[in-house]
């Protein structure tokens, strides 16, 4: 029997930026909750897309489903940073939150 090979991983940059982003997400819905507008915006826009990937139609789902459940800020925020299968869904896909931030 052999022993098991590790791999070795490099560190994910991309997700510590992904993570930046979105916490800056959350602080600039809490600071202005009509922003939520814009991602509303982005899921309207991105549904009608003919060919979009399976993953990221469900992203736009789970964010319908946050959306009916509540439309209370405090809520949508802890649904994006949930660390479950809705919230790893919404972050995967930072594009559903483009224009919530200034420089975005």
């Amino acid at each position: 029997m052999h022993p098991r090979k590790l791999r070795n991983r490099p560190s994910n940059t991309s997700n510590k930026l992904n993570t930046t982003f979105i916490n800056q997400v959350v602080e600039e819905l809490k600071a202005d909750p009509s922003k939520v507008s814009i991602i509303q915006h982005n899921l309207e826009q991105y549904r009608a897309q003919t060919h979009l990937k399976r993953g990221f139609l469900l992203a736009i789902e789970r964010f319908d489903w946050v959306f009916e459940a509540s439309e209370d800020i405090d809520f949508i925020c802890q649904q994006i940073l949930a660390d479950d299968y809705i919230g790893n869904r919404l972050r995967r896909y930072p594009l559903l939150f483009k224009g919530v931030i200034n420089n975005a």
